[in-house]
């Protein structure tokens, strides 16, 4: 049974509108059922209630496995949840012009998310084996790079073992990815090398060149192994098959099958203004892109990004008719905090606050509507349906309010 479906009807949504306080907003967090800087939801949650943050949006990849849990912990809390899913998919003509889109390592690979997903999770048959068949070649790939780092580990030290299935059960739920990976590593090293002088001299010897990060710095020395390991030209790389990377139109089918909203995650600028990606630079041409993909929701990871650099882009693609929300990932080792803030550490100014709640009302008037039978931000196919966005904020505003009150 879908929570939404419990709410009053749409008319009476409407006419109660609910208060005009904006709260805070997370609209993009990954858990530990893809790879996430918490150990549980519930530290998720913990986190939110201590910074009243009153909407979250659980964003893993690939899976929904969390939905139910993520949503038991926000009704206990009283925290709006918003349910989407990530994918990484591949544009064979950008990637042969050599045009980086969302992720500035490689040309072509794009990250698409889908926003306000169905809760209970369903898609058809033919989503469903097409997100099996994408799991299962991810988990491949994952299952020899463990291999090689297994290997590794043992050519130093042969009493050191590490294999998918320890991962799997120790630091992973369904899905394991590098991270889960160079985390095991981290961990096993910290065991046989209690002191740093030995963590220092062992990390040496398996980068082959010594660490720059300081070994009890966890985030730093996780991110180094992956690097140094686990990524392209790492000693333990091994490629993805080209069947991990779908083509967008694909990603968008299986999301609008799940009844979500494909929306495209944004690198925009470092933190000195200067936009990361060549898809990006171009708003022109970023637009027409979108567009010929269908795509009508944009996200934004403002922690990552100046303030003038959000403030133009926001105004310039709203302009051109995007819903735009916010998020933080927490896709990294390490735990910091869960409110929405700019270049790290400021907090979100009030009128960036306010975009991210209009984006999450988007989306949860989506929800709503979906939930009782009706089409909502888009419809069935993609196409943005007739109802105009302030509407769907007025729609969203009094559907949260509804929770969180």
């Amino acid at each position: 049974m879908n929570f939404l479906r419990e709410y009053p009807d749409i008319e009476t949504l409407m006419r109660i509108g609910g208060d005009v306080s904006i709260p805070h907003v997370n609209g993009h967090i990954h858990t530990p059922y893809s790879f996430s800087s918490f150990d549980n939801i519930a530290q998720i949650f913990d986190l939110a209630k201590d910074e009243e943050v009153d909407v979250l949006g659980i964003n893993d990849f690939f899976v929904s496995d969390g939905y139910n849990e993520f949503y038991n912990y926000a009704v206990k809390n009283g925290v709006f949840p918003l349910f989407n899913v990530e994918f990484i998919g591949l544009i064979p003509e950008l990637q042969r012009r050599n045009v980086t889109i969302n992720d500035p390592n490689n040309p072509g690979r794009i990250y698409l998310s889908g926003k306000g997903l169905n809760y209970p999770y369903r898609v058809s048959e033919e989503s469903k084996k097409f997100l099996d068949d994408l799991i299962a070649e991810s988990q491949k790939q994952v299952t020899r790079m463990i291999e090689k780092v297994n290997y590794l580990l043992q050519s130093i030290y042969p009493e050191m073992s590490l294999t998918y299935n320890d991962v799997k059960s120790k630091y992973a739920k369904e899905l394991v990815r590098e991270r889960h990976i160079a985390k095991a590593v981290r961990i096993l090293v910290e065991k046989n090398y209690p002191k740093k002088s030995g963590k220092m001299m062992f990390y040496t010897e398996l980068f082959d060149v010594e660490p720059r990060s300081n070994p009890e710095d966890i985030p730093a020395i996780e991110n180094e192994i992956r690097s140094k390991l686990l990524k392209a030209g790492g000693s333990a790389f091994v490629p993805e098959s080209p069947a991990s990377f779908p083509p967008v139109e694909r990603i968008s089918e299986y999301i609008l099958d799940a009844g979500g909203i494909p929306c495209y995650p944004v690198l925009l600028d470092d933190r000195k203004g200067n936009v990361i990606t060549v898809f990006e630079r171009d708003w022109e041409f970023m637009d027409e892109q979108l567009k010929a993909m269908n795509v009508h929701m944009i996200e934004l990871i403002p922690s990552r990004n100046s303030v003038p650099k959000l403030r133009e882009f926001i105004k310039y693609f709203t302009k051109k008719g995007y819903v735009i929300s916010l998020g933080s990932e927490h896709n990294t080792p390490g735990v910091f905090p869960i409110e929405v803030k700019v270049d790290g550490e400021d907090i979100l100014p009030e009128d960036l606050k306010k975009v991210s709640y209009d984006g999450a009302c988007v989306i949860a008037a989506h929800q709503y509507l979906k939930a009782n039978g009706e089409e909502g931000f888009v419809s069935a196919n993609g196409d943005r349906t007739q109802r105009a966005v302030a509407e769907m904020i007025t729609l969203g505003n009094a559907v949260i309010k509804e929770m969180i009150a």
